[in-house]
């Protein structure tokens, strides 16, 4: 998605930058500052990722005053080289190099006029050295808003901290052996004032966890993490999405024009969709397409109804709470995958979990309880096992109605009567 280009210090001195741009031509700015294994493959991959939430993303090379486009993998060889660069690196020299980026950028036609606040905006990223320089940006380079990931030795550089005014948000790992949770609590203390500064620890997640090409990447910890990125980004600088409004299309164009092609053109290139009780979906376009096709869009009953709960809007997500109802007149491969259809009518609570990259679709996990739906079809006997059929449905649209009667014991909780 990017390429590289060239920035200018105010030294005079030139130095390269790989610039990703989102899909609509603009956005607002954002560095994302590099580990010490230079602008290599992940940092870029990184770059394109939040080109695809909407930002005009510069990841400048912070070690060319070293050497020229350092992009170093993770083997041991590479990691001796990167501690190399990282103990001759200059901060001083390169806070000079950090505003020459963050102007170049503001000044960028494709980021000019982009923002919620000022009439353009630039916040900055980083992880591991990043991290640090993305916490030092937001001293030295009037950014607005900052994110460091396992940034290393800020806690010697917390005299910084009253310079700093735009908000902030500190991804740590509870396991990170370069950022002990010392130095997490003595940022965590410095900031105690702050309620526009947020320091997230992370359980069990060792350093470098957001990095999907190393070992170390958690995947459950970069999810919150990056979810909680976006979620200061939006909130500082936008872009701001209507996320209902393409949760809504997307559903149109399943379940009423039953349209494979205008669903998938609700999604980004490589989505997945997971139905978690049944593992049934797809993880990119060729696959997805396929079972959309085959085996989702035109295999729900004619008489398929979504009727609304509930529903969360977050800041690259949507939680939709519903009941999922139809009659069982034909094999549904996603729910009832095998099944001969039983003529049976279902009611199920239904809840979908929908995240977005920037405006489209990026992957859905659907979750309901097979069990019930078993039983209403006759495949599943209430009487043997602690499951219930339609009630379940009945219960969420009524909360009067009993409880606890799959409970044997529970009438022996009941207090006393009085004597």
């Amino acid at each position: 998605m990017g390429e590289f280009v060239e920035i200018k210090n105010e030294e005079g001195q030139s130095f390269q930058g790989y610039l990703a741009t989102p899909a609509s031509g603009t956005g607002p700015g954002l560095l994302i500052f590099q580990e010490i294994f230079g602008v290599n493959n992940a940092i870029q991959a990184t770059a394109d990722y939040f080109a695809e939430e909407g930002y005009v993303v510069l990841a400048p090379d912070m070690f060319w005053r070293l050497d020229q486009r350092v992009d170093l993998g993770y083997t041991e060889a590479d990691q001796e080289k990167a501690f190399g660069y990282y103990g001759q690196f200059d901060f001083a020299a390169a806070a000079v190099d950090m505003q020459a980026a963050t102007a170049f950028l503001r000044n960028h036609d494709s980021v000019k006029g982009q923002g919620k606040g000022r009439a353009t905006q630039v916040a900055a990223l980083g992880y591991c050295l990043g991290g640090a320089l993305a916490y030092q940006a937001a001293a030295h380079c009037d950014v607005d808003a900052a994110v460091s990931y396992y940034g290393v030795a800020i806690e010697k550089q917390l005299d910084l901290k009253d310079k700093i005014t735009c908000p902030v948000v500190f991804h740590c790992g509870g396991e990170d052996e370069h950022v002990p949770l010392a130095a997490v609590e003595e940022i965590k203390a410095a900031f105690a004032a702050r309620d526009d500064v947020l320091v997230n620890v992370y359980e069990g997640a060792p350093h470098a966890f957001a990095n999907s090409f190393r070992e170390t990447y958690d995947k459950a910890a970069a999810g919150m993490a990056h979810s909680r990125t976006v979620a200061l980004l939006r909130s500082v600088m936008g872009p701001v999405y209507d996320l209902e409004h393409l949760w809504d299309m997307h559903c149109f164009y399943e379940f009423a024009e039953r349209d494979v092609d205008a669903t998938m053109a609700t999604m980004v290139a490589q989505p997945y969709v997971n139905h978690v009780p049944t593992m049934t979906g797809g993880v990119g376009y060729t696959d997805l397409h396929r079972f959309y096709k085959n085996h989702f869009v035109n295999s729900n009953p004619d008489d398929t109804q979504l009727i609304p709960l509930s529903r969360t809007v977050g800041a690259d997500r949507v939680v939709d709470e519903m009941l999922f109802c139809f009659t069982h007149d034909r094999e549904i491969d996603w729910m009832l995958p095998g099944v001969a259809p039983t003529g049976k009518r279902v009611e199920v609570p239904l809840v979908a979990i929908i995240n977005f990259r920037g405006d489209k679709l990026y992957h859905e996990h659907i979750y309901w309880d097979q069990a019930s739906v078993l039983v209403q079809v006759g495949l599943l006997d209430p009487a043997r096992l602690p499951v219930a059929g339609k009630s379940t449905a009945d219960k969420v649209l009524d909360e009067a109605r009993p409880s606890n009667e799959l409970m044997a014991r529970w009438a022996e909780s009941a207090p006393q009567a009085a004597e």
